[in-house]
């Protein structure tokens, strides 16, 4: 595989990635501000699959074809750009794990809120709440790593 297709491919996985990540927060945030069962439940089940099908995939990709990318540019890890964007990466990759169960159990919770058409309860706002507090980091992180890779500082 050529540098070309392979640095093309790194692109484009890391703008799915950012891209499903960014649009699937914001939807899931608007549900739940929104406060309606029904809607979050629905809205909480989608994110779930795009985590899945996008996400997951990505998630896998971005570190086999950065270091493939890394090994045929002979950039060695320890260059200190990439060291930082490994340890971004995996500070990310850090809090997506439990934002998936969260995001799996805050589905659950609506669909059973809605079901017995009940309010959301105080675990799903406890729930919610820990998701927003790993995608801040989450986020920073992904922003962070978008950083180096485009200027890989000194």
């Amino acid at each position: 595989m050529s540098y070309a297709l392979l640095k093309f491919i790194h692109v484009l996985s890391s703008t799915v990635l950012f891209g499903t990540g960014i649009g699937s927060a914001y939807y899931l945030l608007r549900a739940a501000l929104d406060g309606r069962p029904e809607v979050v439940a629905r809205v909480a089940g989608w994110v779930v699959v795009a985590d899945w099908l996008f996400t997951a995939t990505t998630i896998v990709l971005q570190p086999l074809s950065g270091w493939y990318l890394a090994r045929m540019a002979h950039f060695p890890l320890q260059q200190t750009w990439l060291a930082w964007s490994i340890v971004l990466y995996a500070i990310a990759l850090a809090c997506w794990l439990p934002v998936v169960w969260l995001q799996m159990r805050m589905h659950r919770l609506a669909a059973t809120a809605a079901h017995a058409n009940a309010p959301l309860t105080a675990q799903f706002r406890r729930c919610f709440a820990a998701w927003f507090a790993l995608g801040v980091p989450a986020l920073f992180a992904f922003v962070a790593v978008f950083y180096l890779m485009v200027t890989k500082p000194a």
